[in-house]
């Protein structure tokens, strides 16, 4: 796996220089990442050249495993940005390729939709379900992260019977600590719960009628299901299904047109893990969030969200902390250091606020673990080769 618990372009490749690494099949995805952020050069902007180009090396080795594009931002310009082909389909033959959406090993569906420039982002779908959560927020439509989340599923049959089920609040759901009783820990196993959940037929339901173990808001246990319960709160709480609401309210002011969003059996969004962005999209979603939820001068969702959200607001580990669907792996006296939305098989955004630095990396390493880590590139690797 990725990270502890994470599920949650195509592009020709020019010649890695020290300066910014351009690679698309075509202009407009060059035009797209460069509309947003002007290039220039890792030295220009204080991060040793050689180190970006040794992860580039490693990538291209095979060190990171499958890595599809590694994209730096720093001080508001790209500064590298490199695509990695990959032959999924060969790939693939070796595993079962049932044509089915969740089938991991399908090459139409993983990691990239149907041949386009979509890549899976897996879990980091959550931290931009988040997001809507908070422009809800804003706007009133929820007014409390500390009430119960029954009355959201009233058309639903569900056994409430058990008092800490119907304590659950959606709070407790953004901080993974509801207390339903869940496994999420391999992916690999029949049993596990996301599996499971993902080939039913009504998903709610599956998570709702689960049994507790805890006291909601006690204990911090990774539950994909409680993402797909959000997204539900939230279409019922703006009275829009959330993709519509997102392409409305977040996509649209960001100027993301084209994105994939999975359905489950019952027509429900798949907030868990369904999103597929382009590595350019997910930078502008990172980038949002790096500039407090500001966007070209107009604050799509507020500071306050953003700050909660990347706040280290539960322990996770020793090293680790959560906030409201985005991941804190680095902290210091209860101050983030270094956010980020993480996916399984390598779907990583990460941001560090200090340094005025977002590292996307997509890739899709589902079967084998790399001999090198991305997701530990930018605090391991990038960060202590860059000046403040």
């Amino acid at each position: 796996m990725d990270f502890p618990h994470c599920r949650a372009l195509i592009l020709l490749i020019a010649s890695v220089s020290l300066m910014v690494a351009c690679s698309n099949p075509s202009s407009t995805d060059v035009e797209q990442s460069n509309v947003y952020w002007n290039t220039s050069t890792p030295e220009a902007e204080g991060i040793d050249p050689d180190t970006l180009n040794a992860i580039h090396q490693d990538i291209t080795n095979g060190s990171y495993g499958l890595i599809d594009h590694f994209l730096v931002i720093r001080n508001g310009k790209m500064v590298f940005d490199q695509y990695y082909e990959q032959d999924y389909a060969l790939k693939a033959q070796q595993y079962d390729t049932t044509d089915f959406q969740y089938n991991y090993d399908h090459p139409a569906w993983h990691p990239f939709y149907n041949g386009t420039q979509l890549h899976s982002l897996q879990s980091v779908t959550k931290s931009v379900t988040s997001m809507l959560v908070g422009i809800a927020v804003d706007e009133g439509l929820i007014t409390s992260l500390d009430s119960s989340i029954a009355p959201y599923f009233a058309d639903y049959d569900i056994d409430w019977s058990d008092e800490r089920k119907s304590e659950i609040t959606l709070g407790d759901l953004l901080t993974m600590r509801s207390g339903i009783a869940w496994d999420e820990e391999n992916y690999d196993e029949s049993s596990n719960d996301c599996t499971v959940m993902e080939l039913s037929d009504d998903w709610i339901s599956y998570v709702l009628n689960k049994h507790m173990d805890t006291i909601p808001g006690t204990n911090f246990e990774y539950n994909s299901g409680a993402s797909v319960l959000i997204g539900k709160i939230v279409g019922v709480a703006t009275g829009k299904r959330i993709d519509q609401w997102a392409e409305e309210k977040l996509f649209g002011p960001l100027a993301i047109t084209d994105f994939y969003w999975k359905k489950t059996p019952k027509g429900e969004i798949d907030t868990e893990g369904g999103l597929y962005l382009s590595s350019y999209d997910l930078a502008k979603i990172g980038y949002l969030m790096l500039n407090e939820g500001q966007w070209d001068g107009q604050q799509i969702v507020s500071k306050t969200w953003v700050a909660a959200s990347t706040s280290p607001l539960v322990t996770v580990n020793e090293w680790v902390a959560y906030g409201y669907q985005w991941w804190v792996p680095g902290h210091k006296d209860g101050q983030s250091e270094v956010f980020a939305g993480n996916g399984y098989g390598g779907q990583f955004v990460m941001v560090a606020p200090a340094y005025d630095l977002l590292v996307v990396f997509n890739g899709w390493n589902i079967h084998d673990s790399p001999e090198k880590y991305s997701y530990r590139a930018l605090q391991k690797r990038i960060l202590p080769n860059t000046t403040l």
